[in-house]
């Protein structure tokens, strides 16, 4: 039984041909993305790092990589009858960017969950050749009803991660990379890159693993969403009971069996991190580098600091995979960030109902650098206590245990919404 399921997996795994075919379909199409040294991030790092800048793709995402090619693989006579894909926004404008290039009928699934800027992208890249159809509340939810709706009108389902023409373009990324670093005769010692359904770290794992087998490829899942990290775990793709959607472009609940199967033997390390450092790592590619990134389009480099002291020294490739991100996404992802960094806290604390109380908490629990964000608070008629929602930014987020110690003097039944997702989520 063991030996049949190696045979039944080994078939599947990508190989350099499969993916220099697809270069050779894409090269005309798709544009080179720059390879770029990045000077402050190798300075911070004490590296060598270059960015690889799928951003700057005319969808602005590497997801065009792999709907082009597994559409132009489709027998002409079949793509004709229409194309039907799921996606959370960047498969989705590779597909109709494709389909409106190709003159052929697109109906595409999203979330309703996905922003707003990535469906107005899908409906201006496919024209009139697309159909978009919000339905379910994660990819996964839009992906089945995508499938359903194939069958019932004959029409072919281009998979946006879990299929082996998908993964062969995604790949193609990693012969641009190669290229130039094999130009400057220098190595890679580290590739980190995104997974959401592992398409994308599938196929540059393969083409890695096959011109530098030295290089370390990383995986970099979000902590809320770390679906191939779990399939690594049980050893087999597994799906995840609930996401955080946030990382909209990563947000998948279960990764594809294909995907599973390429990551497992190509794939050095699965590592995640946390929502809030993606938003860190967001403003700080903004403010630092001008580079506007999604999040799942930052989580490559949002690995580093945990990669710190291996890096140090080492030339690292990190796939800036996304820029579709919504402006009115901005605050609240540097209310995030506040969060993970310890500046942003929320607390439900008793106040006396009496005059100068507030005034009490200004000048007895505060520190003098600190500041309100929030406070809401309506009187109780005929009580001497009442629940207010207070909102502090730390001037310094080391004094968060000294502000602590005098709220717990003040009301020693305050409560951290920190440590209350829930009551978080419905008050802040």
């Amino acid at each position: 039984m063991v030996a049949l399921m190696d045979v039944m997996t080994k078939k599947d795994l990508l190989k350099k041909k499969d993916i220099d075919e697809a270069y050779e379909v894409l090269r005309p199409i798709i544009k080179r993305t720059p390879l770029q040294y990045d000077a402050y991030l190798s300075q911070k790092y004490q590296c060598h790092l270059y960015l690889k800048r799928e951003d700057l793709q005319v969808v602005r995402s590497f997801k065009i990589r792999g709907a082009y090619y597994a559409i132009s693989k489709t027998p002409q006579t079949v793509r004709q009858r229409g194309i039907v894909c799921a996606s959370a926004g960047n498969h989705a404008q590779g597909v109709a960017w494709t389909c409106h290039k190709m003159k052929i009928p697109a109906v595409i699934f999203m979330p309703t969950t996905t922003p707003q800027q990535k469906v107005e992208q899908v409906k201006f890249f496919g024209g009139s050749e697309a159909t978009i159809k919000l339905t379910g509340d994660t990819f996964d939810a839009s992906a089945h009803a995508a499938t359903d709706y194939c069958q019932q009108n004959k029409m072919t389902f281009i998979a946006p991660f879990d299929d082996k023409n998908t993964i062969a373009g995604q790949g193609t990324i990693a012969c641009e990379i190669f290229d130039e670093v094999f130009a400057q005769h220098t190595a890679v010692d580290y590739l980190f890159a995104a997974v959401g359904g592992g398409g994308l770290i599938s196929g540059l794992a393969a083409y890695t693993k096959s011109v530098s087998s030295e290089t370390q490829v990383v995986g970099v899942e979000p902590t809320g969403a770390a679906s191939m990290a779990a399939a690594f775990k049980c050893g087999h793709p597994v799906t995840l009971e609930r996401v955080d959607k946030f990382v909209d472009g990563a947000a998948v609940k279960t990764v594809g069996g294909l995907t599973y199967t390429n990551a497992k033997e190509y794939v050095d390390g699965m590592i995640n991190v946390a929502e809030g450092r993606v938003c860190t790592t967001l403003l700080e590619l903004y403010s630092k580098e001008a580079i506007v990134a999604e999040p799942a389009g930052a989580l490559s480099v949002a690995a580093l600091e945990d990669h710190r002291d291996e890096i140090a020294g080492k030339t690292v490739v990190c796939v800036i995979s996304g820029g579709n991100n919504d402006i009115d996404r901005m605050q609240e992802i540097k209310e995030r960030s506040l969060v993970y960094e310890g500046f942003q806290h929320y607390f439900i604390v008793n106040f006396p109902q009496r005059p100068g109380a507030l005034r009490e908490v200004v000048n007895d629990i505060l520190n003098e650098d600190d500041d309100i964000t929030k406070f809401e608070y309506t009187k109780k008629v005929n009580r001497g206590k009442g629940p207010v929602l207070i909102g502090i930014r730390l001037g310094n987020r080391n004094h968060i245990e000294q502000l602590r110690t005098r709220l717990r003097q003040f009301d020693p039944y305050y409560i951290d919404l920190k440590e209350n997702q829930m009551l978080y989520e419905m008050m802040v």
